[in-house]
């Protein structure tokens, strides 16, 4: 009865339109006192869910994608991506998917990806002949590449949701290949899209443009490379790294590009709080409802269920999957994360499955919900840069929907994809 108790208020709070943060606070808090246990241990769980030290990468890493935002960075990767794939049939929609790979490795945010290269690609792409549900389609989907490759902060998030000690490097490393991956897959569709619709072909600007786009796009790409490296290294912890991707993107912005001065400071500093209070409520208010399910014994319940359901692992894993996918379409993916992992990793762990191979694939489960309507904040923000309705965009994205299912498939079932860098990395 509790648990129809804390899932049904849920489910009301969040039909009627309460915030996501409120709405899981206030189904603990009704569940609490179905149990009679004092609500004020709910403000315990929910300051304790945020007093955890890896979490303070978090703001760091949202406040340096925001900075590497404004400085620019993702126009030099933009040329970059251009002077490397414009030349093919649908060439800025190769560009589109390149450039979210590049930007997503160092931004970590598919918000700040999907607006920062939406807003310099789409008007690009209308103006060359492109539709625009084609430039939103490509735009959002190769947006959620930044949240398996690293950094991410949704994989710190995970780490510490998990609490078995998993090694936020080798969920940095684990994403690397399946990243990669899925915006190969992701390229593959939208070339095919473009020769069906018959989009112009690009023209390869020649190899000196191409090394002075790589030249320019360095500094940038540097910041994945220093974080990843350093983690690896033993030369500082993630929380460090999220620090020193600041001072070093302030660096470049500053004194490399030059693009980076009082006003656009100001902006990302304002930007980042907003963002860093929404989530850490976020968090907070989603550790009292996963302090409510450990109580519960909803983990084991789910595992009794399943086992008497079925002992396959591959069927284990689709109704995991499936599970993921219907619940990422109604809420946002911090939430998410934090709310289901204490459910379904032990139950993966159960039955085989590698707790850093599962991370990446809650990852790309949860990414794919956002930009998948009815809450796809990632779609949403690409529809209103691409100036177009969520329901005319929604008709023509299903083969982009299909090459990230595809991607998620592979990743999920082939777990030598996640496993084998960062074991060869040690």
């Amino acid at each position: 009865m509790a648990l129809i108790i804390l899932f049904g208020c849920l489910a009301l709070f969040l039909i009627i339109g309460v915030p996501v943060a409120f709405a899981l606070f206030a189904a603990s808090v009704l569940t609490f006192f179905y149990l009679d246990i004092a609500p004020v241990i709910a403000v315990q769980q929910m300051a304790s869910g945020m007093n955890v030290f890896s979490l303070m990468a978090i703001p760091f890493f949202i406040f340096a994608g925001d900075l590497m935002y404004r400085a620019g960075i993702a126009e030099k990767l933009v040329r970059l991506a251009d002077a490397a794939l414009g030349g093919t049939r649908g060439g800025l929609g190769q560009v589109d998917v390149g450039a979210s790979m590049l930007f997503g490795a160092v931004s970590g945010s598919a918000i700040a990806s999907v607006s920062a290269l939406g807003s310099a690609l789409t008007p690009m792409m209308v103006e060359k002949g492109y539709d625009r549900d084609y430039a939103v389609n490509v735009t959002c989907t190769a947006a959620i590449l930044g949240l398996i490759i690293p950094p991410s902060h949704n994989m710190i998030i995970y780490a510490a949701s998990a609490g078995i000690g998993i090694s936020i490097g080798e969920l940095f490393v684990a994403g690397i290949v399946p990243g990669v991956m899925a915006g190969i897959i992701l390229g593959i569709t939208s070339w095919l899209v473009a020769r069906k619709r018959g989009y112009p072909k690009g023209t390869f600007p020649g190899w000196r443009a191409f090394i002075l786009a790589a030249i320019a796009a360095v500094p940038g790409l540097m910041t994945a490379v220093i974080i990843v490296v350093g983690i690896l290294a033993g030369i500082f912890t993630p929380t460090e790294s999220s620090a020193v991707a600041i001072f070093y993107t302030l660096l470049v912005g500053i004194f490399g590009y030059r693009t980076l001065g009082s006003k656009q400071l100001g902006l990302a500093i304002a930007g980042s709080v907003r963002t860093t209070a929404m989530v850490m409520l976020i968090i907070g208010s989603a550790a009292a409802f996963g302090w409510l399910l450990a109580l519960l014994e909803a983990p084991s319940a789910l595992a009794g269920f399943v086992t008497s359901v079925t002992d396959n692992p591959v069927i284990v894993m689709l109704m995991v999957l499936a599970a993921l996918l219907v619940l990422g379409t109604f809420m946002d993916m911090a939430p998410l994360i934090i709310i289901t992992t204490p459910i379904f990793l032990p139950l993966m762990i159960s039955f085989g499955y590698d707790p850093v191979h599962f991370g990446i694939v809650l990852m790309l489960a949860l990414g794919i919900g956002l930009v998948t309507p009815p809450v796809g904040a990632v779609l949403f923000v690409a529809a209103a840069i691409g100036k177009i309705r969520i329901e005319d965009t929604v008709k023509t994205i299903w083969p982009f929907y299909l090459a990230l299912i595809i991607a998620l498939l592979l990743t999920a079932f082939i777990p030598a994809l996640s496993l084998t860098l960062p074991g060869l990395l040690g």
